[in-house]
C-alpha cells in the first residue's frame, strides 16, 4: 500500500516557443539526459520519454510531496537556461523565458501506463 502511495504518475506534453522545430539533431539527444538529472533534483523519475521536432512527451513519476506544477516549472525553466547558455551561446544571466512555451499538457496516469508508454514511444511514427 506505502508504494502506492508515493507513486504519481503523469503523462505530460509541452512545446517549445512558437512551436519552432528546435528539438532536431544534437539538441534532441542531449534534452532526455537534462531531463532526467533535473527530475531526479526533484525526487522525481522520467519513466518514458520522447523528444519530437516541435513537442515533447514524457511519463514522469512524482512524489506526493511535489505538485506537478513545481516539478514541471522546475524542468522547463532550468533546461531552457541550459539549452540557451550551452547552445545559443549566451553566457549572460538568462532567465530562460523564451525558449518553451508556456503551459503544458498534464494527465495522470492509472492502469493505463502501459498504453501510455505504448504512445510515447511511438509517437514520431504517429504524426508521419
Amino acid at each position: 500500500m506505502n508504494r502506492l502511495l508515493r507513486e504519481c504518475k503523469y503523462h505530460v506534453v509541452f512545446i517549445p516557443k512558437y512551436r519552432r522545430k528546435a528539438l532536431y539533431g544534437e539538441l534532441r539527444e542531449y534534452l532526455g539526459e537534462i531531463f532526467r538529472d533535473l527530475a531526479k533534483q526533484r525526487e522525481s523519475k522520467i519513466v518514458e520519454g520522447y523528444v519530437m521536432g516541435d513537442h515533447v512527451h514524457m511519463l514522469i513519476s512524482i512524489p506526493p510531496k511535489y505538485t506537478v506544477s513545481q516539478v514541471m516549472g522546475f524542468i522547463k525553466g532550468k533546461s531552457a537556461i541550459h539549452i540557451v547558455r550551452v547552445y545559443v551561446g549566451k553566457r549572460k544571466n538568462f532567465r530562460g523565458q523564451s525558449f518553451w512555451a508556456r503551459g503544458y499538457f498534464v494527465s495522470t496516469v492509472g492502469r493505463d501506463e502501459e498504453t501510455i508508454r505504448r504512445y510515447i514511444t511511438r509517437q514520431e511514427k504517429e504524426d508521419k
